[in-house]
């Protein structure tokens, strides 16, 4: 297992860097959340980043992308962290362009891919029903009908499903609720008859969506994959989604860890600085260790998707537990020892908190991976 950048993924790395410091640096989430954009990011920013080939990074060359792998598309995650940059990388093309290159056909493939490589489509994926991450718990219905489906039932915290042009709906054609036979996989259009969906704006600033299917009519060629099979690719793509969005939560923690560190450097307390006290000292360097501890683990789950390697499920739960530990740690110590500060709006380091929450909630909280891992390795 390789825990270290080849050149190409440095050079990604601090190009992606660069621009999300220039670009959309913290304050432009703020902006966001002020102004209440309706689309929840900047599309002309959006529209950059697509130019840049990040839209198209886990898009195979023949449709349009770069085929530049989960550790490439981990370097730009974790950079976006660093500055809590709101684009529709996450749910688009971490998540539903993995999941059509796996389950669509030749002309499904070749009819939407190239337009999500270049940023010009967005999609979602409508999948989790429950309070909390819940991979097989799917009540949604899809029945046959003719020679189609009528699909009944709704989605909870589709993340950018408000701006989506189509999802790709997790539901049930045969099973019970919880079984993972029976799990299939649709292509909707979000304006087809019998779909709502209402934006949820999130704490950390973000979009989120409540959808809704009643009697939505579809076509055969809805169909992703094989009927009734949709649950081991939709894991595999989970997989990766959990290691990116761990990537991310490790940038999110490194940009609070040095800010926390300048603080310290800064404020002077009884005519020192905070930072040459024991106590604190004792604290930074605990969160030091976890950011690098997180690092490796991210890494390794990481290269083991791109390779292909028998435990990438473990390690990416691995992972996603680890960033969700660290990232609970390092939130909320930034903000402490800020002091009343970290508390105001006014203050960028409560916005990493709030990231931080939501994105240990998604796809699998710790107490979620930790269960998982162990159940993968057989306790």
């Amino acid at each position: 297992m390789n825990l270290l950048l080849n050149d190409e993924q440095t050079i990604l790395k601090n190009g992606a860097h660069e621009f999300f410091k220039e670009r959309m640096p913290v304050k432009a989430l703020r902006e966001l959340r002020d102004q209440d954009v309706p689309a929840g990011f900047d599309r002309a920013l959006w529209g950059e980043m697509a130019a840049l080939g990040w839209a198209g990074i886990l898009i195979p060359e023949e449709h349009g992308g770069a085929g530049f792998g989960y550790k490439g598309m981990g370097q730009v995650m974790e950079e976006a962290g660093r500055t809590l940059a709101a684009s529709p990388l996450a749910s688009s093309a971490v998540l539903a362009a993995p999941l059509l290159l796996k389950t669509g056909s030749e002309q499904q493939r070749a009819a939407l891919l190239p337009a999500m490589a270049n940023g010009e489509l967005l999609m979602a994926l409508a999948h989790d029903e429950a309070p909390r991450h819940a991979p097989t718990r799917i009540a949604t219905t899809a029945q046959a009908r003719g020679t189609g489906f009528v699909l009944n039932g709704s989605k909870t915290f589709v993340v950018d499903g408000h701006v989506a042009e189509r999802f790709i709906v997790v539901a049930r054609s045969s099973g019970e609720r919880d079984a993972r036979d029976g799990i299939s996989l649709f292509l909707v259009d979000a304006k087809a008859a019998g779909v709502a969906c209402t934006r949820t704006r999130m704490v950390d600033s973000r979009n989120a969506a409540q959808v809704s299917f009643s009697k939505v009519e579809l076509g055969a060629d809805a169909l992703l994959g094989t009927l009734g099979g949709g649950y081991a690719p939709l894991e595999e793509v989970l997989d990766g989604a959990r290691a990116v969005l761990a990537a991310e939560m490790l940038g999110n923690g490194v940009e609070a860890f040095e800010r926390t560190i300048a603080y310290l450097k800064l404020r002077r307390q009884f005519g020192v600085v905070i930072g040459s006290f024991q106590a604190l000292k004792h604290r930074a360097a605990l969160m030091f260790c976890e950011l690098e501890l997180t690092r490796s683990a991210v890494l390794g789950a990481l290269d083991a998707l791109d390779s292909g390697h028998a435990d990438s499920a473990a390690l990416a739960s691995l992972a996603k537990a680890k960033a969700c530990d660290m990232l609970e740690l390092i939130s909320a110590e930034a903000v402490q020892m800020h002091g009343g500060i970290g508390m105001t709006d006014a203050e960028e380091i409560g916005f990493f908190l709030k990231r931080a929450r939501v994105a240990q909630a998604w796809l699998g909280d710790a107490s979620f991976h930790r269960d998982r891992y162990a159940s993968l390795k057989g306790f």
